[in-house]
């Protein structure tokens, strides 16, 4: 199905270095970036550096060391699954009947999800899921400062979410502040990813049609609008050996954003058609990255397409739309990429 005649009124507006990613490199496979970083976009390299070995510790975006400590594989696992018992609890339960979900997204969304998923906890562990605390991690640790100095700490037989419940077992000033910046890597990147995810997906293609499915719509914001836009390995002794462009003190920085986009590996490839999905496999489509390779996926992906995809059918539900006097959207250079502010609205 094309796009909307309203979605096609849209220009989607890429940070300079992000518009010349792609305008650069767009069908290129290997290419230097800077002078010590290889950039990858080409889907069979990329398979192969992927597969080559798993990601370090430095590596992986959420679980990377918190207060100098190392985030084990188990541990980073357990809380995962933690916070995806408190999803599909959050899911089991009856939705907010008043929610109102118009105005700026992904703000919009972002809050909803968040007082869905964790709106029983205390408060000192919720105010870590604003979306101010971005604008500085010094910001982010003060208010983690802060929270663990407070008296009234949570405690474990408090009504609670797994993940809070966690968290409430901690004692003492420094192993609290380890549970509240465990709780924000947790819980937020849920949160943040879902709802741009969605205010993507409804800037990409809304309105859509009644036979339009939320999935194919959901993979294909995935497609266009990869959150994580790229994946960084450091260098290895593995990755010259793959390719011999790649020098033994290069950092290798692969481009979903540049794969999802390739016109040897899509069809109509800068256009909007959640139907392609109706053929296609995303755990198997070449160069299709968007949360992480198969080697190594993405523990949170079992959680974000389902509620994405119930976000996505309460927003359809209501009737909203993307503002039609709403021509242009910008997409920052941030680590989640993004339009940064999509207003929807009851159609007049």
């Amino acid at each position: 199905m094309p796009p909307s005649s309203a979605a096609l009124a849209r220009t989607t507006v890429f940070a300079p270095r992000l518009a010349a990613l792609i305008g650069d490199h767009l069908g290129r496979d290997v290419f230097r970036l800077e002078p010590d970083t290889i950039g990858v976009a080409g889907h069979e390299v990329a398979d192969r550096i992927l597969a080559a070995r798993r990601a370090t510790e430095t590596e992986r975006p959420t679980f990377k060391p918190l207060h100098g400590r190392s985030i084990t594989r188990n541990e980073a696992s357990t809380v995962t699954r933690t916070v995806g018992h408190d999803v599909r609890e959050a899911l089991a339960g009856p939705l907010p009947g008043d929610a109102d979900l118009a105005g700026s997204w992904p703000l919009r969304g972002h809050l909803f999800l968040r007082d869905l998923i964790l709106g029983r906890d205390p408060y000192r562990l919720r105010m870590l899921m604003s979306r101010n605390l971005e604008l500085t991690p010094k910001l982010t640790w003060s208010v983690i400062a802060v929270g663990a100095a407070l008296p009234g700490w949570p405690r474990p037989g408090d009504r609670l979410t797994g993940l809070a419940g966690r968290a409430a077992q901690a004692k003492g000033y420094q192993e609290r502040r380890y549970a509240m910046g465990m709780y924000r890597r947790a819980a937020a990147p849920v949160c943040f990813t879902v709802s741009t995810l969605v205010a993507n997906a409804l800037w990409l293609g809304s309105p859509f049609g009644d036979g339009t499915s939320n999935r194919g719509v959901i993979l294909e914001s995935l497609r266009l609008l990869p959150p994580s836009w790229n994946i960084l390995r450091n260098a290895s002794p593995e990755y010259p050996a793959i390719d011999d462009r790649i020098g033994a003190r290069d950092d290798v920085l692969l481009l979903p954003l540049l794969s999802h986009r390739d016109p040897a590996l899509w069809e109509d490839p800068d256009t909007f058609r959640p139907d392609r999905w109706d053929d296609l496999d995303p755990d198997t489509a070449p160069g299709y990255l968007p949360f992480g390779h198969s080697s190594e996926r993405c523990w949170g992906r079992h959680m974000v397409m389902p509620l994405a995809e119930l976000l996505l059918d309460l927003v359809r539900g209501a009737g909203l739309v993307v503002d039609p006097a709403q021509r242009t959207g910008r997409v920052p250079l941030l680590g989640l990429l993004g339009v940064e502010d999509v207003r929807l609205v009851r159609p007049s």
